[in-house]
């Protein structure tokens, strides 16, 4: 039953590729590399892939397919709080007074277990300035950011730049 399951798992997979499915042996195993990135949610560091963007200077700068339908996702603003998508918030800092973004929302636990409901690999770009690069600090979470802005330290802008950069459920190998 294994594996039937993981056979269908390499046809259905190779569907997405350019490759015919019958050129993959059912034992072999293929591996891409992708850059991995560091960004912050609730003080802890997670590890991200990006892999599309649908804004194409960005997506230049990230190495990362250009993907303007992407913004489709993106709802009509004012969004009624009761109105969900598939959106989270990502805020980075195009100043770079701070290298590793931060996400609103990962998977909780990471992996196949995640019992979120609000994750989701797609993000609309929010970027934060600090009004004093002098003062700028790290900021770790969503309500360090908030809070920050709060204390007039920061402005944050809402972009109409969605990423597609998944969580990865795994830690680096070394």
């Amino acid at each position: 039953m294994l594996r039937q399951c993981f056979l269908w798992s390499v046809l259905l997979l190779s569907a997405c590729s350019s490759r015919p499915a019958m050129d993959v042996a059912p034992t072999q195993v293929q591996s891409v590399s992708f850059p991995v990135l560091r960004a912050w949610h609730e003080g802890k560091e997670v590890l991200y892939i990006t892999t599309d963007v649908s804004d194409q200077a960005v997506a230049k700068a990230k190495n990362a397919n250009y993907a303007p339908r992407l913004r489709n996702t993106i709802p009509q603003y004012p969004k009624p709080p009761q109105v969900k998508t598939a959106l989270e918030r990502v805020y980075s800092f195009p100043n770079k007074e701070q290298v590793r973004t931060i996400f609103a929302s990962v998977p909780e636990p990471l992996g196949y277990a995640s019992e979120s409901t609000h994750y989701s690999p797609l993000w609309l770009m929010y970027v934060v300035v600090w009004k004093d690069p002098s003062k700028a600090t790290e900021l770790t979470s969503e309500e360090a950011v908030l809070t920050a802005e709060e204390q007039g330290l920061v402005t944050i802008e809402r972009t109409d730049i969605v990423l597609n950069c998944p969580v990865i459920p795994f830690p680096l190998i070394d």
